[in-house]
């Protein structure tokens, strides 16, 4: 039963995720409703979503076909373990999945949030190599400024400072490439830079420092998002699954954000036609609904494992909830909005106006980069000397007065709305973090 009131009585016991807790505890801003690409405050207010609740509500919010599918799954089979036993519904999902996933593609594995998919991702590189004999492939490489989620393997091949720096150590045997973040060549860029493919060039060096013989997994985002939206130059993405095929690693690409049709396609592999061997999934396969995530792999992946006797584990890996019915229930028919409203299409097709919109933003106060890419979109501001972000924190505030929700970064603003979103809902959103960022101090 929902709560009866618009606020809770002590907001204490609650440790809240990625926030500041003691500056939203004396000024709280809750959310006690959703429709489509509105939230609804206790104060009664409408906000525009900006941000796709977390990236993740790319269909936008109470969309009836996911609620009904919800609310029959619980009351027909509410669980069902996935160790050695199955349900049709885990299936019948998988099977869509794989259906609008790039061709070679061919395998899920469940689990429940990014960070569980990169975890697994990265277990599976290093058991792959093994069982096919190379068991001295255990090294696994990321990228400065990279968010592979929270868990010990994602924050290790993870590098956004703030997110390791309190964790001590982490995995060894981690080595990163650089960002392609180049604000003197490329600011304001339209869509993917053309300057940067040289940075993958990076990999060779940390290959033959290291011996090919040692190298499991790359692991990429597409498009870089948490970190603020780096956008990867022409030519990048292709140069690293090149080098990765040239010295037998394994390239996987996270498209936690980039998956279920950010970018105008069902995944970024499709839209950048690079083909990996893993992808990492989650977010979007359930409009954020529920809770599940999914690592997408080829044959060859999935065919190393499928050895020995028949009655044996293949692998010794998995979650309670792995492929859990109600949420197996709310990804099909999140599937299905996308499909039967066209909104990867749509997205495609309102792509330029967003980059028009977004870019109209260029010559505002502390505004010194914007980059695009499908419905994805960032406006980079000049810091407070000595007070990093705290211009972009007071513009995240100061839009929420004024009814549109966006997302911070550092001093970065980000945005990815709901692919259902219309052109005039684009004018009102950009409209008014245009007001906002000429306020700002």
């Amino acid at each position: 039963m929902a709560l009866d009131r618009n606020a809770p009585n002590d907001l204490n016991a609650f440790w809240m995720p990625f926030t500041a807790n003691r500056q939203f505890k004396k000024n709280p801003r809750m959310f006690v409703g959703a429709k489509d690409m509105h939230y609804t405050t206790s104060d009664g207010r409408q906000v525009l979503d900006g941000t796709a609740g977390l990236w993740c509500c790319n269909a936008g919010h109470c969309r009836p076909k996911i609620t009904e599918a919800i609310q029959k799954q619980a009351a027909e089979l509410d669980y069902a373990p996935a160790f050695q036993m199955g349900h049709p519904v885990a299936f019948e999902l998988a099977n869509r999945i794989i259906d609008i996933a790039p061709k070679g593609i061919e395998h899920v594995f469940y689990t429940n949030s990014g960070s569980e998919s990169v975890e697994t991702a990265l277990k599976l590189a290093i058991a792959y190599h093994r069982a096919r004999g190379e068991s001295t492939r255990t090294r696994l490489i990321g990228r400065e400024r990279g968010y592979h989620g929270v868990n010990f393997g994602g924050i290790s091949v993870g590098g956004i400072v703030n997110n390791r720096r309190m964790f001590g150590t982490l995995l060894g045997g981690v080595d990163h490439l650089p960002h392609t973040h180049l604000p003197g060549q490329n600011a304001y860029t339209r869509g993917m830079p053309e300057h940067g493919a040289n940075l993958a060039d990076e990999l060779e060096r940390i290959v033959a420092l290291h011996g090919a013989e040692t190298v499991a997994a790359v692991i990429v985002e597409p498009v870089a998002g948490s970190t603020g939206v780096l956008i990867p130059p022409k030519g990048y993405l292709q140069r690293l699954r090149e080098i990765t095929k040239k010295h037998g690693i394994l390239l996987i690409f996270d498209e936690v954000i980039t998956g279920f049709g950010r970018l105008g396609t069902p995944f970024a592999a499709q839209y950048f036609d690079v083909l990996p061997d893993m992808m990492t999934t989650a977010k979007g396969l359930t409009n954020g609904v529920i809770p599940m995530g999914a690592v997408l792999t080829t044959a060859a992946v999935h065919d190393a494992f499928m050895q020995g006797p028949e009655h044996v584990i293949e692998l010794f890996h998995g979650y309670t909830y792995s492929g859990n019915p109600i949420a197996s229930a709310a990804g099909i028919a999140t599937l299905e909005t996308y499909r039967e409203e066209g909104l990867f299409e749509r997205a495609a097709e309102i792509a330029p106006y967003w980059e028009d919109a977004l870019h109209s933003l260029k010559g505002l106060p502390h505004v010194i980069d914007i980059r695009n890419l499908g419905l994805i979109g960032a406006v980079e501001l000049d810091p407070i000397a000595g007070e990093p972000t705290k211009r972009a924190f007071s513009a995240f505030l100061a839009a929420y007065d004024k009814n549109i929700l966006i997302r911070t970064t550092g001093d970065i603003i980000a945005m990815s709305p709901p692919l259902m979103i219309t052109k005039a809902q684009i004018d009102t959103l950009i409209g008014t973090l245009a007001d906002v960022l000429k306020k700002l101090d």
